[in-house]
């Protein structure tokens, strides 16, 4: 009797979850088809997905217990590199967050924040060039991230929902995480200068935040000012889409709460 492994199963489960049929799953991973048909009716019985059984409560609409916190880093996480997709065929729509795989620590605090916002759904991994799609499946991601919509982040409007604002008031921190974690980054800049006739290079570190999005930019410094962290906007070309943590206290400041990705 031949045995397939998790690694093959998550391998068939991700082709699944991306669309594939599992006639095409069976024949490029040799595995049989009824394999892949029992592998994924258990995907979706452990996910709630099942036809006909319906979805675990939801915190919006059924009042659920919602991880703040974990709410907090994952919607910052998703302002920056997150998208939400329901597949041709498929009736429940897909959360998806990108992680460089240069990063492993943040790809493990995303699938941590996933299943702790989403604690009877399953999280995968996707594997991508150079990054993995870290994945949840929920009916309810509509209620959880309002601010889906059709097209580019930065091309339409982008608000929370009072409720949100409320959770980003409790936990700014997180919330700033997730998007330095997206489209942020810590680095070691440098100058020089002169000191008694000679010069002398210094180097100092700071923090940048880049985003096309307007709305999404004022919402990253609404949160710095509300945690006492100074900043600027720096302009690229014409556009001010870099937002800098520069003064040496600020990045202390950070450094705490938020550091280096790793």
């Amino acid at each position: 009797m031949n045995t397939h492994g998790a690694d093959i199963r998550d391998q068939a489960l991700a082709m699944l979850h991306n669309g594939a049929r599992n006639a095409d799953v069976a024949r490029r991973l040799g595995v049989p088809a009824g394999t892949v048909g029992y592998w994924l009716h258990r995907d979706r019985a452990a996910r709630g997905t099942l036809p006909g059984v319906p979805e675990r409560p939801c915190p919006r609409c059924d009042g659920r217990p919602l991880n703040d916190t974990a709410y907090s880093y994952l919607l910052g996480l998703y302002l920056g590199d997150g998208h939400i997709v329901r597949y041709s065929g498929h009736r429940v729509p897909s959360l998806m967050i990108t992680c460089a795989d240069a990063w492993p620590g943040l790809m493990r605090d995303c699938r941590r924040a996933m299943n702790a916002v989403f604690p009877h759904n399953r999280v995968c991994l996707v594997s991508r060039t150079g990054c993995h799609n870290v994945k949840v499946y929920s009916l309810h991601l509509p209620c959880l991230f309002p601010q889906h919509g059709a097209g580019k982040k930065h091309e339409r409007r982008i608000a929370v929902e009072p409720w949100q604002q409320e959770i980003l008031d409790r936990h700014p921190w997180p919330f700033i995480r997730g998007l330095i974690h997206s489209d942020g980054c810590r680095i070691t800049n440098w100058t020089t200068r002169l000191v008694a006739g000679r010069r002398k290079r210094y180097e100092y570190p700071r923090y940048f935040f880049s985003n096309k999005s307007d709305d999404i930019r004022r919402l990253f410094t609404d949160a710095l000012d509300r945690v006492g962290v100074e900043w600027s906007a720096l302009a690229r070309g014409s556009d001010p889409f870099n937002i800098s943590v520069a003064r040496r206290a600020s990045v202390a400041l950070m450094d705490v709460h938020v550091g280096p990705k790793y």
